[in-house]
């Protein structure tokens, strides 16, 4: 091939590189119901596109919109983005069923009907969603559909009242959780350790994955050691989000004590989980709301052995 064929080639390639790039990040905006949350990732059903994922980052932004016309929005946690829930997502296409987002928005009402759905914990939770986003597309035929959307209020009762009965079994949980540790009277505390959290995360810092090493180091020297971890989170989500955080952040600060600090796994007591039990600061600030994301780690040293 001669020069200038060989040039001709290069220039098609670059050319064809320049599209796949500029199709690659290509603005886009889809809305629909939230079907699965995993990791950093949450599918979306739309009418357009079909199943979608949705890909967060670190430049995400969740957002409420606000007063009567929504041009103030709220900024919110990524944990309310639960099954059921129906949003507008902004970001650019990784592909045709992938995009990167940058904005996703959601109205209040649909988020409180997620949340009693997924409260429910009832495996009608997705036939419901379903249900309610062909009810706003076909809005036309909305006569027609009455008896789906009398069978949606069903349910939504149904849900209301599997809320009602799961916050009772949270509530419940955390009394025993606060009954279990209370009963470790006869113990003294040695030293203790509040882990913070980002909302909606369960990562260890840096920062305080250095100062669990420097507690470890201390327990180990000690005779007939515990170490008692309790998890909680603040009020954002609902009453299970936060159950099931507090429980994710408890047992990360359990792995990390055993399996980077050598703390062998019978001088750790079974984690506590208290949801947004306890707070040390008000939840209605972000700066208390930051104080009730933590896990409290103690070390406690039997009174018969320290000779107290």
């Amino acid at each position: 091939m001669g020069s200038k064929g060989l040039r001709v080639v290069v220039g098609m390639l670059a050319l064809c590189f320049a599209v796949l790039m500029a199709h690659a990040q290509e603005k886009i905006k889809v809305s629909g119901l939230i079907t699965t949350r995993t990791g950093e990732t949450i599918i979306v059903r739309t009418n357009e596109r079909g199943l979608v994922t949705v890909v967060l980052d670190d430049d995400t932004r969740v957002q409420q919109p606000r007063g009567l016309i929504g041009i103030r929005k709220k900024s919110m946690s990524a944990a309310v983005l639960i099954p059921g829930l129906k949003v507008s997502v902004d970001g650019t296409s990784q592909d045709a069923t992938h995009i990167l987002a940058k904005s996703i928005t959601f109205d209040r009402n649909d988020l409180q009907t997620a949340e009693m759905i997924q409260a429910g914990l009832t495996p009608t939770g997705e036939k419901v969603a379903t249900n309610q986003q062909n009810i706003a597309t076909n809005a036309q035929d909305i006569k027609a559909n009455q008896k789906d959307i009398a069978t949606n209020q069903q349910n939504i009762s149904a849900n209301q009242q599997a809320t009602a009965a799961n916050k009772a079994a949270i509530d419940a949980n955390a009394v025993e959780t606060s009954k279990r540790f209370s009963e470790l009277s006869e113990f003294d505390t040695k030293g203790q350790l509040d882990v913070r959290f980002a909302s909606g995360s369960a990562k260890i810092s840096t920062e305080d994955q250095a100062a669990l090493k420097k507690l470890a180091e201390d327990a180990v020297k000690q005779t007939g050691y515990i170490i008692q971890v309790k998890g909680f989170a603040d009020s954002s989500g609902n009453a299970a989000m936060n159950q099931k955080l507090s429980m994710e952040r408890a047992q990360n600060v359990i792995a990390f004590l055993i399996q980077d600090c050598n703390v062998p796994v019978r001088h750790v007591i079974a984690p506590g989980a208290m949801g947004e039990a306890a707070p040390v600061a008000s939840n209605e600030t972000a700066a208390g709301r930051a104080e009730n994301r933590r896990v409290e780690v103690k070390v406690l040293l039997n009174r018969g052995i320290s000779g107290s």
